[in-house]
């Protein structure tokens, strides 16, 4: 009986065939390359977001300045969508939008923005270095994924390191602050949930324009009263920063990173964010000319590895 020539063959023989299949085509490396420019962009626009509420802060209040970059970044994204001829998101759909728009659009940027009020932006960056954790025990828990021990141990230890850091630098007690921060980080983490389940669904970019425009109608009525109590005072620095904080950060930022992320994939764009704490801290110095405390980078740089860490953990 003659032999079946390719039943025999062990797992081990299909593997260069596996590897070959797997490695990007020629054809494929300057869309890698494409994506790889798109995402980095998009981590260098969100680095730049403290910095440039602190410039905005010289000139608005935080409730005006957070609503008045609301509805430019809305004004944006609406402008896309109209010219896309982008259909309405289902109705089904809608429920996560709000999720996302009461995290990313209105809860994050609103408690950040009270929040540097007090506290310096490097301080902040340290703490807000801690949202991919946070971001990876809400998606945990959405999704109803088992992380790994190896997971769980440096998702906790990156909260251990921050907690340690805010004590120190406050003196043994959390001020009002790093209240407003780490609220910050569990309003973010739940949007960036909800955003990243309906990413697949639906270009990213789509669904941070809808959760802009679900937010047109409130955040219009909010800005009108926010800048009939509190005084403006417009300097260059000050419209500088709602710009960027507006169009740059909310808008460009977002936009350019999930293009970047859909071209790379999701785990090689995670490996670009973890410069986004340190980039903070690099223009906390150079841009506002902040004193940078000596804890602040060594604290940075601990939340990166537990982050690298949580990374490579098997889910």
């Amino acid at each position: 009986m003659p032999a079946r020539t390719g039943a025999a063959r062990s797992p081990a023989a299909h593997a260069p065939a596996a590897q070959a299949a797997a490695a990007p085509t020629p054809a494929a490396r300057p869309a890698q390359r494409g994506g790889t420019l798109l995402a980095a962009l998009g981590v260098v626009a969100f680095s730049l977001t403290f910095p440039s509420t602190a410039w905005g802060l010289e000139s608005f209040g935080p409730w005006s300045l957070v609503a008045v970059r609301s509805v430019l970044a809305a004004l944006v994204a609406g402008t896309f969508l109209l010219a896309g001829r982008v259909p309405l998101p289902e109705r089904r759909h809608w429920a996560g939008l709000a999720v996302v728009a009461g995290g990313v659009v209105i809860g994050f940027p609103l408690l950040t923005t009270l929040a540097l009020r007090t506290s310096t932006t490097s301080h902040a960056a340290v703490v807000v270095g801690l949202l991919p954790l946070t971001t990876a025990v809400f998606a945990a828990v959405r999704t109803g994924r088992r992380p790994s021990r190896t997971f769980w141990v440096a998702a906790v230890s990156g909260a251990v390191v921050v907690l340690g850091f805010t004590l120190q630098q406050s003196g043994g007690a959390l001020s009002t602050g790093d209240l407003y921060l780490f609220g910050a980080l569990l309003v973010c983490a739940a949007g960036y949930t909800e955003g990243g389940r309906l990413a697949r669904l639906m270009p990213g970019w789509q669904v941070v324009g809808w959760a802009l425009v679900l937010c047109l109608p409130l955040m219009t009525a909010g800005a009108a009263v926010a800048l009939s109590y509190e005084p403006v005072h417009l300097t260059a620095h000050g419209v500088a920063g709602l710009v960027w904080v507006a169009v740059g950060s909310t808008f460009f930022g977002l936009y350019v990173w999930y293009r970047g992320m859909a071209a790379i994939g999701i785990p090689r764009a995670s490996q670009l964010q973890l410069a986004q704490p340190l980039l903070t801290l690099f223009w906390s110095v150079t841009v506002l000319g902040e004193d940078l405390a000596p804890a602040a980078p060594l604290a940075a740089v601990a939340v990166l590895v537990c982050i690298a860490a949580t990374q490579r953990a098997k889910v």
